[in-house]
Order: structure tokens, then sequence, then C-alpha cells
């Protein structure tokens, strides 16, 4: 009868443990990113014309995209997490700057912000090099890779703040104040106790800013970044093609992005523990 323990061929009763079930060795999701992964490779073989030439003219932007996705998402990570604790701190300064940070960041667009970082910041430098009569400031010209990268880190940390000010919370007090109960300082309750269980919490919607960093790191092209979407666009401006041409850019950052959502469910399920 179903729920009973079943018996092995000798006789001899299985142990049974409640919710137990067989658990997929492999994503079935993977599927999706080899579909894509392929599709792309049939256009460049079986069509070489103008495909191939799409994605050979566009590597280089893949490149550009993949270096600003990741140091602006590892960055994110350390400014979110400074966010985090100041929102959470007892501070009135710390926790007015933080909030400050938090609610005007996350009122602006993030475009906005990219053009202001790049065509505005620099001409606020400039201006205080020359009131300051220093020459380094005076000339000061912004690079579009590094530019990008600070906007993205500035927009998403404050995002990311409060990502990690809800998974902070989401651990139980008595967390804390058992580790207090053990000795170690607020800062070591914190490292070691508090922050490893709530980065559990917090994987998922972090997994999810990175991806949508990875989709919003084609608004750089307006900055003169030449990643993925200005390189593509850059082709169809000489070649007029834009079927092919927004079809292979479409189809990169989409198996750009599969590829990461299925890494995240992996990290979720090597770092999940059964409650």
């Amino acid at each position: 009868m179903d729920g009973q323990p079943k018996l092995r061929p000798g006789g001899s009763k299985l142990t049974h443990i409640p919710g137990a079930g067989v658990i997929a060795r492999v994503d079935p999701w993977w599927g999706l990113v080899i579909l894509v992964a392929v599709l792309i490779v049939i256009l460049v073989t079986a069509k070489a014309d103008p495909f191939r030439n799409i994605l050979l003219f566009v590597r280089h932007g893949i490149v550009i995209t993949v270096f600003i996705t990741a140091m602006a998402f590892m960055l994110t990570l350390l400014l979110g997490l400074i966010g985090g604790l100041g929102r959470l701190s007892r501070n009135r300064f710390i926790y007015g700057v933080a909030t400050l940070y938090v609610e005007i960041v996350r009122g602006i667009p993030l475009l906005v912000q990219l053009i202001w970082w790049y065509f505005a910041f620099p001409v606020v430098i400039q201006t205080v090099g020359e009131w300051l009569n220093f020459s380094a400031m005076a000339n000061y010209h912004a690079n579009p890779i590094f530019t990008a990268i600070a906007a993205f880190t500035i927009c998403y940390g404050a995002y990311m703040s409060e990502i990690y000010r809800a998974g902070i919370q989401s651990i139980p007090k008595g967390q804390m104040e058992a580790a207090r109960s053990l000795g170690m300082t607020h800062f070591q309750s914190m490292r070691h106790v508090v922050l490893p269980q709530a980065f559990r919490v917090v994987l998922p919607p972090i997994g999810n800013e990175f991806i949508a960093l990875l989709k919003d790191s084609s608004l750089v092209s307006v900055v003169a970044v030449a990643d993925l979407t200005r390189r593509g666009r850059e082709f169809m401006a000489v070649n007029f093609n834009p079927i092919e041409v927004w079809t292979m850019v479409a189809l990169i950052y989409l198996v750009m992005t599969l590829f990461s959502a299925r890494g995240v469910a992996w990290i979720e399920k090597k770092t999940h523990i059964e409650k």
C-alpha cells in the first residue's frame, strides 16, 4: 500500500524516509542552452554568409560585454554588501547615507545614469581641476569601459543593498544572540554566522540581478563602448541586413543568459540545505 515501507527481495524492510524522492542528476533546462547554441552553429555553418561574418565581426564585442558584466557584478556584490549593512546600522549617519544612496540611485533610470557618468561627470572633474589649477583633473577624459563599469556598479549596488538587507533580516535574531553568547564580537557573528546563512537566502535574487545586468550591458553602446550591441549596429549600418544581424545578436545574448541562469541554478542546488 502507498505510504508503507517496501520490502527487499530477501524480505527485509527498506528504511522509509518521508519526503525522499529521486533527484535529477542533470538539469533538463541545459537542453535549451544546447539547443540555442546548436542553432547558432547551424546558422554559421549552413548559411555562412552573412551569419559567419556577423559572428566574426561581433566577437570582440562579446568579450567586452562579458568583461563589463563580470567586473561590474563583482564590484556590485561588494558595494551591495556595504550598502546593506549600512541600511541595518544603528548609527544614524551611516544609516542615513546608505538610505540616501539607495533612494537616489533607484529613482534614476540606468540609461540616464550611464549618460551622466560619461558626459557630465568628466565636465565636473575638469571644472574642479581648473578651479584648483590641477592639470591632471582639468584634462580628464572618461574611459568608456571603466565609466560603464562604474555606472553599473553604482546603479546595481543600490538594488543589491536591498537584497542583502532583506536576506540578513530574514535570519532569526537568535542566531546573532547565540553567536554573541559564545564570545564572538558583532563583526565575527555577522561574518561567520549570519552572512553565510543570508547568502543562501539571497542567492536566487542575486542570480537574477546578474542576468539583468548582462542584458542591461547592451545600454553601454550609447556611451561609445564597442560591446556586442554596438558592434551589431555597426555591421548593420554597413551591410543593411537588420534581420540577420539582430537575430544573431539576440541568439548570442540568449545563450549567455540561459547559461548564466543554469549556472546560478547549479550553485543554488549545491548550497541548498534542507530544513
